[in-house]
């Protein structure tokens, strides 16, 4: 089996989509020992900021001398991306063989008709990958939901962390903060600690509910301010240590925050980590899609937001950073999220926008679908099924203007189509 062969046997499942649940996960891990058993975890769930926390949290373990694996999806630059150890992503050779070795368990499994998906396949290699190198901690990152995910087979982890909640996938997740709230509080397990940062009266009601009932310690984290921000970094005074942060926007404060609560958790179970070691940790992560800079010249910004809060930080970061510029905007979005009210962040902030259809994805929606459940908005749009031809259409549309930018948004699966053909074009 070679590289290519592995990667379609794991997309070959995403045929059975997504299908909360523990039952076919844990029988599959039976099957491969129960290799999740012997690993500490960090897990992280939430409607937003969990790459960015999962991301910071591994670089700072990392810098602390701590062999440390980081699980996160969807993958932007590369399947290899998904499961990394101290920044390294996994092997093509190690891919190969986890496949070779772990999908016959899928099938005996289908032929008795209990169907594996392929992020439950995903999260069982990683399982399996951590466990082999030998791994000290490994920041999990869920998948969708958090109680029926499929990481959340795990004991109870080191510490589990709420990020923000907000409104996305309401209809396996529930239709209020408080139900959404209830199934990312999932993840707290009996007798561990719980990292969350105030938010809404009924998010806020929920974790502190769970985390007492299930007899864990509650780090609430503390809100953080930048000294100053430009489109490189945020500097950021924690009061101990100045940080340069190099993910951008009023959020990522919020998630640098939820990274300092979870160091001290971990600090309070023997995890010797240094301010320095934080420092230096924050400042080497490189996150894609996360308000990037793809280009300078033309300037050309990629942000995977794919929510209404999430298109709501994009907006503030548009008003922070990008105020004196013309925005054209390539956008594509699912079918299943809340189009309408996402995109409405952006009014008065977008001179054009040309919709696009996110590509090879089962949920994905065409162009002149997004450009319709849109229209109530007002925006001038233009639609344009190809996402390389709305790319260079959007281009020209740049050029009109002398103070004339790209923003490339609406979902992490049409930036990590859209990284390598902007640069195979322009220069960072």
């Amino acid at each position: 089996m070679n590289y290519t062969e592995a990667l379609n046997k794991i997309d070959s499942l995403l045929v059975f989509g997504s299908q909360p649940g523990l039952d076919r996960i844990k029988m599959l891990l039976s099957l491969m020992g129960d290799p999740q058993d012997n690993v500490h975890f960090i897990h992280v769930a939430g409607t937003n900021g969990k790459g960015s926390v999962c991301n910071m949290l591994s670089s700072v373990l990392t810098k602390a001398g701590y062999k440390t694996g980081l699980f996160t999806s969807p993958h932007i630059t590369g399947f290899g991306e998904r499961m990394q150890i101290n920044g390294n992503e996994i092997s093509e050779e190690d891919t190969i063989a986890l496949v070779e070795k772990l999908f016959p368990l899928v099938e005996e499994l289908r032929a008795k008709d209990i169907i594996i998906t392929e992020f439950e396949f995903v999260a069982a290699m990683a399982f399996q990958w951590f466990y082999d190198k030998g791994c000290d901690t490994v920041v999990l990152e869920t998948g969708l939901g958090g109680r029926f995910d499929a990481t959340n087979v795990i004991k109870t982890p080191l510490c589990s962390v709420i990020t923000s909640i907000s409104f996305d996938h309401t209809a396996i997740l529930g239709d209020t903060l408080g139900k959404i709230a209830f199934e990312k509080c999932g993840i707290i397990k009996e007798n561990g600690h719980t990292v969350f940062g105030l938010q809404q009266d009924e998010v806020n009601e929920c974790v502190r509910n769970a985390a007492n009932e299930r007899s864990n310690k509650l780090h609430i984290s503390k809100p953080l301010s930048a000294v100053s921000t430009d489109l490189f970094k945020t500097v950021v005074d924690s009061g101990d240590m100045t940080i340069n942060m190099p993910l951008l926007g009023e959020h990522q404060l919020k998630n640098l925050s939820l990274v300092l609560s979870a160091v001290e958790a971990l600090r309070e179970q023997g995890y010797s980590i240094t301010n320095e070691q934080i420092k230096l940790g924050v400042e080497s992560v490189k996150l894609p899609a996360r308000f990037e800079k793809l280009s300078a010249e033309p300037l050309i910004i990629a942000d995977g937001a794919h929510n209404p809060d999430g298109m709501k930080a994009l907006s503030m970061a548009v008003d922070r950073y990008l105020a004196d510029k013309t925005v054209i905007c390539v956008l594509g979005m699912l079918r299943d999220k809340d189009c309408l009210h996402a995109v409405a962040n952006m009014q008065g902030k977008v001179k054009k926008l040309f919709a696009t259809t996110v590509p090879d994805n089962p949920r994905r929606q065409t162009a002149e679908e997004l450009k319709e459940t849109i229209s109530p908005l007002g925006f001038d749009t233009e639609s344009c099924e190809d996402p390389h031809t709305a790319v260079d259409k959007a281009l020209e549309e740049v050029k009109k203007y002398p103070d004339g930018m790209l923003l490339i948004c609406g979902s992490l699966y049409l930036v990590s189509e859209l990284r390598g053909y902007v640069g195979a074009h322009f220069v960072r």
